[in-house]
């Protein structure tokens, strides 16, 4: 096991809530408190949801029938199972975002935006990107880089993470880290997690510098980072599927500047989504005063907290 599907990585959230095995898929759930009700929902850990064996994820949940008042997740959009199939279980199955993906089949520099491959090159000039272990001083680089990410954006809750989440995600087998550096100091890196035949791209991060280098219209390190990991994967056989990941923000926008910037290196996308479980509508009625799993957002009590 490796990337998300390892118990590493689902225990690397515990402090958003207690990790539960489900034997037969091999999948894990984090079990949250609801306030001060004494009742219990479950999520699935952030960002994707991974399980061994997809045919035996809706046995696993159904016998949580009565445990909690809701089950949301959002599967990895690589998932060997269809949205007919998860709604034999969930009442909310609902396309959420695109990840913009690369088939290694059709890998080659022409898929790559001219406007990608210019601003590539010419950041690669001044700025030099290598594969780098996960040691201690990368893990401090990282913790660093991040903090500054999470200050520009008001990351907050699970997005923010912590010091002691990313000290076991660098324990992750799977884990892949591209170090962009100037004059030898870091200014950017991503986190890449690999697993089975697909490499997703996790978490990248830039600081003051690497950001003020990206203002600049001959070096934004970005770009740097990208062509490098592109380069990278190339010489990993057993790996057929570059997840890029996608947009920014809780909804897909389609022509925001990030999923601008990953069309430009796909040669397609994939659809992920998300879904939804009332699995106690007595108690979701209280909390709510709905019988029903909004498609704006779900659990209703919960609205806001991934914003």
């Amino acid at each position: 096991m490796a990337g998300y599907l390892h118990p590493h990585y689902v225990f690397s959230l515990r402090e958003f809530g207690t990790p539960v095995e489900l034997p037969g898929s091999g999948g894990w759930l984090l079990e949250r408190q609801i306030a001060d009700t004494g009742l219990k929902d479950a999520m699935g850990p952030y960002p994707l949801f991974c399980c061994r064996d997809w045919s035996s994820l809706l046995s696993d949940l159904r016998t949580f029938k009565g445990r909690y008042v809701t089950v949301s997740l959002v599967p990895d959009p690589f998932a060997q199972i269809t949205p007919e199939e998860l709604s034999q279980f969930f009442q909310l199955v609902r396309p959420f975002k695109e990840h913009f993906i690369i088939d290694k089949h059709c890998l080659n520099d022409g898929h790559i935006t001219r406007h990608h491959r210019y601003y590539a090159k010419r950041a690669l000039g001044e700025i030099k990107v290598n594969q780098v272990e996960p040691t201690e001083e990368r893990l401090q680089e990282w913790i660093r880089l991040y903090s500054v990410l999470a200050k520009r954006h008001n990351l907050s809750a699970i997005k923010a993470f912590s010091k002691q989440a990313f000290e076991t995600q660098f324990q992750v087998p799977g884990l892949v880290i591209l170090r962009a550096s100037r004059q030898g100091k870091a200014i950017g890196m991503h986190l890449w997690y690999r697993q089975s035949d697909v490499i997703h791209s996790h978490l990248s991060a830039l600081d003051e510098e690497g950001y003020a280098f990206s203002a600049r219209p001959s070096i934004r390190p970005a770009y740097a980072l990208y062509w490098r990991a592109i380069e990278v994967f190339k010489d990993f056989t057993e790996v057929k599927w570059i997840d890029l990941g996608a947009g920014a923000g809780m909804r897909d926008l389609k022509e925001d500047g990030l999923s601008r910037f990953k069309r430009g290196w796909a040669t397609g996308t994939r659809t992920k989504y998300f879904c939804g479980h009332i699995a106690d509508l007595e108690a979701y009625r209280l909390l709510t005063g709905s019988d029903e799993a909004s498609t704006n957002y779900f659990p209703i009590y919960r609205d806001g907290e991934l914003s």
